[in-house]
């Protein structure tokens, strides 16, 4: 038999009558008024009036709730000192559950619970008695109030507001860490035995986490939880009511927990020697490649830095740190020249941006790696000596005259033969020409000054092993004037004279056209 079973059939006992002592049920209820032994009052009328003491016997009573017997259970008896058994008095009941709940009977005022009482329902009833005189239907006594209370039994297993909880804690929380706090309610009373006592205890997530008994309060009970090696904890909590004792009732809930990331990890360079490769033709700003360090944390906690700290490129390249995905781009800074220089050493870092100084013993949170950035040759074009060539010729030169020579090289190691020649759009007369192969420009028709002064004209450079690759440069040719040209009237003169003219007179002025300049 279970204490429980113990104490339901001990309460059970008190409250069923026992008829060799029923005056346990009863006192008798107290007269607030004066009261006289046996003397005497005179009124205004001069008549005496008789004081009669109070008689009912009544007390408090007290129900168990969840009654499962057969019959009616007892609640208790009213009864008055001015009933002599003779059925003269009639007892009346009214209040709360008068009549439905709780009936009386009227001859002898016993008292009965017509159906199961449930105290979390309602814990007390206020009802009123009364005892009449049953041929004048007077009251032989004033109505009096009482008060039956319903006494609780461990019938309501505790309950947690939520079947499932979420919470998070940092990881590398120190044991004891609060986690959060779960609360059970059980709806007995609290007032009465250890109904309503409830001890917690956890059921599943150790030996991770433990719970405080009284407060529902899940703490960390292990010293480095680390959430790289696991983040998800399922945590069983249970409630049980009578103090934990056996017999009690339980009810249980779920915690989900999560360990919140912190900086707790250096970042890491997957390799130690990173191979780049770059076109020297690459302009300016070209992004030649990317690094990237892994750090096993998440958020901020894994941000990083990169720059380029140390080697020969540091003038040549740049690194920039890209924050949507944690890459280091390089780019190019300057123009490369594969003939000038073919590979470049970098010393790339990156370091965390956030690091908690709790965990600066697990550091340094930064980690460097080596870039080699090859730069691989490119078919570039001839180039010319200069930017522009300007030659000068005099315009009674012979034919076949070389007026200038440009000169152009192939950049590219293998130095490649180049091939020279007009675009004649700059030519359409076809007054000059171009050896291919020196660049030599001379005159294929005669030049003339007072036709054209100056000449302007575009020579293409090719490789000949690539001749879709070339390269042009402007040449100016300056004609330069001889005297060739003899003195022409402006107009054709008509001059008349006087007959009678004097000598030395002034008969006409002419005007020589001068179309060339003085030789």
């Amino acid at each position: 038999m279970t204490i429980q079973q113990v104490l339901l059939l001990l309460l059970l006992w008190m409250w069923l009558p026992h008829p060799c002592h029923p005056e346990m049920l009863f006192r008798r209820t107290p007269d607030l008024r004066p009261k006289s032994f046996g003397g005497r009052a005179s009124g205004n009328d001069g008549k005496a009036i008789h004081r009669q003491k109070r008689g009912w016997m009544w007390n408090q009573f007290f129900l168990l709730e969840e009654y499962t017997g057969s019959d009616y259970q007892y609640v208790g008896k009213l009864h008055s000192d001015q009933d002599k058994g003779d059925g003269s008095l009639k007892y009346i009941l009214s209040g709360d559950g008068a009549g439905t709940l709780f009936i009386i009977d009227e001859k002898t005022g016993d008292i009965h619970a017509t159906r199961r009482i449930d105290r979390e329902e309602k814990a007390f009833y206020t009802l009123r008695a009364q005892a009449i005189n049953r041929r004048t239907l007077r009251p032989v006594e004033p109505e009096s109030e009482f008060v039956i209370k319903i006494h609780d039994i461990n019938d309501n297993e505790p309950t947690f507001p939520e079947e499932i909880y979420t919470a998070s804690v940092p990881e590398m929380s120190v044991v004891g860490t609060s986690v959060v706090q779960v609360t059970a309610t059980d709806a007995d009373d609290p007032s009465y035995g250890n109904s309503a006592r409830i001890i917690y205890s956890i059921l599943q997530g150790q030996p991770y986490f433990s719970v405080e008994p009284e407060t529902g309060i899940i703490r960390t009970a292990l010293p480095n939880m680390n959430r790289e090696n696991r983040e998800q904890y399922q945590v069983v909590i249970q409630a049980k009511d009578m103090g934990g004792q056996m017999g009690g009732l339980s009810g249980t809930t779920t915690v989900n927990i999560t360990l919140t990331d912190v900086n707790d990890n250096p970042p890491r360079f997957p390799q130690s020697t990173i191979h780049l490769r770059i076109p020297e033709s690459s302009p300016v700003g070209t992004a030649i490649g990317s690094v990237k360090a892994t750090d096993a944390d998440t958020g901020k906690n894994a941000e990083v830095e990169y720059r380029i700290i140390d080697g020969d490129g540091t003038d040549m390249f740049d690194i920039e740190t890209q924050k949507d995905t944690q890459e280091g781009i390089i780019t190019v800074r300057k123009p490369l020249d594969y003939e000038t220089r073919r590979l470049y050493t970098l010393k790339v870092e990156a370091e965390n941006t956030h690091v908690d100084p709790r965990f600066y013993y697990l550091g340094p949170f930064k980690d460097t790696t080596i870039v080699k950035i090859s730069v691989e040759d490119v078919d570039e074009p001839p180039v010319f000596s200069r930017s522009s060539y300007l030659f000068e010729v005099h315009e009674d030169i012979e034919l076949g005259t070389i007026i200038g020579t440009v000169m152009a090289r192939d950049p590219d190691s293998a130095s490649s033969p180049i091939r020279f020649s007009l675009d004649r759009h700059t030519d359409l007369d076809r007054i000059f020409n171009i050896h291919s192969g020196n660049g030599s420009i001379y005159t294929s028709k005669p030049l003339d000054r007072e036709i054209s002064q100056w000449h302007n004209l575009s020579v293409i450079a090719a490789e000949i092993n690539n001749p879709k690759d070339t390269t042009r440069v402007p040449v100016y040719v300056r004609i330069l004037d001889v005297n060739d040209n003899a003195p022409q009237f402006a107009v054709f003169y008509d001059t008349f004279v006087c007959e009678n003219a004097r000598a030395g007179q002034r008969l006409q002025n002419v005007y020589f056209n001068l179309s060339k300049t003085a030789g």
